[in-house]
């Protein structure tokens, strides 16, 4: 009987340990909230740990390390799971597909590279436009990416460059890898590089469409970032889709402030997310969500239940972002206790006729701004998607459909400093766009405009305020 008590509280010990944090560890976000959520919950995996080492992986920088990845992955998984460590060293690697309950665990100075050989990434399915994610999951459960590491996407090898936005010195450098210019120098791709890795389409626009993201997931549930630093994307950074169950805490997302494309956390499609503690310096939006056409077989569509609280932004198109697509909807959203610091806009609402829905029941407050380069809240429903070539993907007059809706939205204790506008807000004519919206209780310090709202086609109740426009800034700026 002993023998057999021994067994079971072993077992219990072993089932605890493999916890890594409790629902009782984020309860305390979700306490005096403005809208009932459901709450996001932590994942577990079992306590099974092995080394990428155990497989073959060198951390040399130069050893590519796929295989070494994927085989602790796949035989760990198959073992009903565990952690697959990544040690100190850096560790080249072409793509990486997790598996139901794993968690990839990158510890501090661990660099996980993605290499520059394009070819290794080539998606053999035949409908696939783009490559390969450098780290993708389908239709997974419980999985993780925890530790104090890094995950390099080394997207220079992949993303154009806009003249207009590097200095001589920078664009000297780019040219000197290789590369073809296009637009009368005005854009550069990596064509033809002097690394001699092939390129994998027929032409430098071609091969730039096939970019992919860092961390690109569908179709899954229960999904835990903590503590690692993504960075340097092809495109986009962090980007769940259709998934549910989402907790990120205390993530670092960066790349070059010009990086075209280079959103750093995007929500598409996805349900039950918590992101806390969060700091975003990217090339393109900051924290988005997103919500496309409607999927059959999905398991969920439009964002819902998604709180975000005590992140950091500085440089990206917008803080908080909903858009340019919000087909199936959006709702039941919260925002609060974020900072926002040299952001091209703050709170950045964006759509138009074909990619547009119902956004509504979102709450944001207390939300601090300084040195926003545009404005600080923004509504826009005719936003234009520009590739880097520079042609919209919206040439052709739009149908009269999926039409952008953005109602119920409050937004209160705003403290912004140095903006160029305060509040700028157009819908569509004859169209009920923009209504039912909220700001109270704000200060704004601005030096171009302080309400800049279209009333007629934007109904925007504004309640204590204050808007005072920066004098000495705008003398400074004449000079």
């Amino acid at each position: 009987m002993k023998r057999i008590l021994k067994t079971l509280t072993a077992a219990i010990l072993t089932a605890c340990s493999a916890y890594v944090v409790t629902a009782s560890d984020y309860a305390h976000y979700y306490q005096n909230l403005p809208v009932g959520l459901r709450k996001a919950t932590p994942v577990s995996v079992p306590e099974k740990n092995v080394s990428i080492t155990d497989f073959g992986a060198k951390g040399d920088g130069q050893t590519l390390c796929t295989a070494a990845f994927q085989r602790a992955i796949d035989e760990l998984s198959a073992q009903g799971g565990g952690r697959v460590t990544v040690p100190q060293g850096i560790w080249l690697t072409g793509p990486i597909e997790l598996k139901s309950n794993i968690n990839l665990h990158v510890e501090k100075n661990a660099i996980i590279y993605f290499s520059p050989d394009k070819s290794l990434y080539v998606d053999t399915d035949p409908k696939a436009s783009r490559v390969k994610a450098c780290i993708s999951a389908v239709r997974c459960k419980n999985i993780m990416i925890t530790g104090e590491g890094i995950i390099d996407g080394n997207g220079s090898q992949w993303r154009p460059v806009k003249r207009g936005k590097v200095s001589d010195v920078e664009w000297k450098q780019y040219k000197e890898t290789g590369g073809v210019e296009r637009q009368n120098g005005g854009l550069w791709y990596p064509w033809e590089m002097k690394s001699g890795y092939k390129d994998i389409a027929g032409t430098p626009e071609k091969q730039e469409k096939m970019r992919n993201d860092l961390f690109r997931i569908y179709h899954c549930e229960n999904v835990m970032l903590t503590g690692v630093t993504f960075q340097n994307a092809p495109k986009f950074h962090v980007h769940p889709f259709n998934s549910r169950n989402i907790i990120m805490d205390g993530i670092t997302v960066r790349c070059p402030w010009n990086a075209q494309n280079g959103d750093a956390i995007d929500l598409s499609d996805c349900h039950q997310a918590l992101i806390v503690n969060c700091t975003v310096d990217a090339g393109d939006d900051g924290i988005c969500m997103k919500s496309g056409d409607y999927k059959e077989g999905a398991l969920v569509n439009g964002c819902e239940d998604i709180l975000i609280e005590n992140n950091t932004v500085y440089h990206a198109h917008g803080g908080f972002v909903i858009g340019s697509e919000d087909i199936t909807g959006m709702k039941r959203i919260v925002v609060r206790r974020c900072r926002f610091s040299g952001t091209d806009t703050g709170l950045r609402f964006k759509s138009a006729i074909g990619r547009g829905g119902r956004t509504e029941s979102i709450y944001i407050s207390d939300i601090v701004m300084t040195d926003i380069v545009h404005d600080a809240i923004t509504f826009q429903c005719d936003y234009l998607n520009k590739p880097a070539g520079g042609q919209t993907d919206n040439t052709d007059k739009p149908k009269m459909e999926k039409v952008p809706e953005f109602t119920d939205i409050h937004i209160s204790s705003v403290t912004c400093r140095n903006t160029k506008n305060a509040i700028t807000a157009s819908g569509i004519e004859g169209m009920n766009c923009v209504h039912g919206i909220t700001i109270d209780n704000s200060t704004f310090v601005y030096t171009g405009q302080g309400n800049n709202i279209d009333t007629k086609t934007a109904d925007i109740k504004l309640t204590g305020v204050r808007m005072v426009k920066d004098i000495c800034s705008t003398e400074s700026a004449k000079e």
